[in-house]
């Protein structure tokens, strides 16, 4: 069924859910432990649907040092965030708040790797006294998500070597100028998410909320496959398939972070 979205000048008629409105998110963070490790920067930005974009980006004093290999990837110091950032808390609240709202509307979140940037988000809630977005949208059949990497893992099984962001965009020829910047990263997720809506009808003609529950399924199975590649290497541990949140207190498990 086809909506509409008000523009200034002009109504926007939507026929599949990537020509809406899309949040696009992403962060940068002091390492890749969902666990344990906290947002240094991170971008929100609502595009798409036929409106005027609407993006806000913080710099976030995550409480602790950067190691210097995270600061090697996203050039964030920990002088930097002394001096500039906001402290942890209320970034975690306003972005948690945002991305909250958005979804209420049936705005879905793009995030590629969600898996990554949506379980650090609630974490860093629950260590700050946040209420996380899993709480605040009446549990996780209240999330919804579109996330370009599960996207590509399944309509491009055999893709060979890594599926990082950066790679991705030069493979769907889609611009990213600033890798590694929060705000940068998130619209070229939103990007990609929309060059594959329109290339792939199972995904662009999908029913939104069957899309989300689909790459559920679709992230649980590439799970397995990667446990079953690392068995035959002689490595037997376990690969995380939660998506697009690990629950708290999920033993802790191998992530694909080839996607870094």
């Amino acid at each position: 069924m086809s909506a509409s979205a008000s523009g200034a000048d002009a109504t926007f008629w939507i026929v599949n859910w990537f020509e809406g409105r899309l949040a696009a998110f992403d962060i940068e963070t002091t390492g890749t432990e969902t666990e344990s490790d906290r947002i240094v920067t991170a971008a929100v930005s609502l595009v798409g649907g036929g409106e005027e974009s609407v993006s806000k980006d913080w710099l976030v004093d995550p409480g602790i040092p950067i190691p210097a290999e995270a600061t090697a990837v996203h050039k964030i110091t920990d002088e930097m965030v002394r001096r500039e950032g906001v402290p942890a808390a209320e970034a975690v609240e306003q972005i948690t708040a945002i991305l909250a709202e958005a979804l209420s509307e049936g705005t879905p979140i793009v995030a590629f790797n969600g898996r990554f940037d949506l379980t650090i988000l609630d974490r860093e809630a629950r260590r700050h006294g946040v209420m996380p977005l899993v709480d605040r949208v009446g549990g996780s059949d209240g999330l919804l998500v579109v996330d370009p990497y599960v996207l590509d893992k399944q309509v491009n099984r055999f893709r060979k070597g890594r599926r990082n962001l950066s790679l991705l965009c030069e493979a769907f020829n889609v611009p990213l100028t600033d890798a590694h910047a929060a705000g940068a990263d998130a619209l070229a997720a939103a990007r990609l998410a929309w060059r594959m809506g329109n290339m792939y009808p199972e995904i662009g003609e999908a029913d939104i909320f069957e899309l989300h529950e689909q790459q559920i399924g679709w992230a649980l199975e590439q799970a397995a496959s990667l446990q079953r590649y690392f068995a035959e290497q002689g490595r037997p541990e376990p690969v995380e398939g939660a998506w697009p949140v690990v629950p708290v207190g999920a033993a802790v498990a191998h992530e694909d972070r080839l996607a870094a």
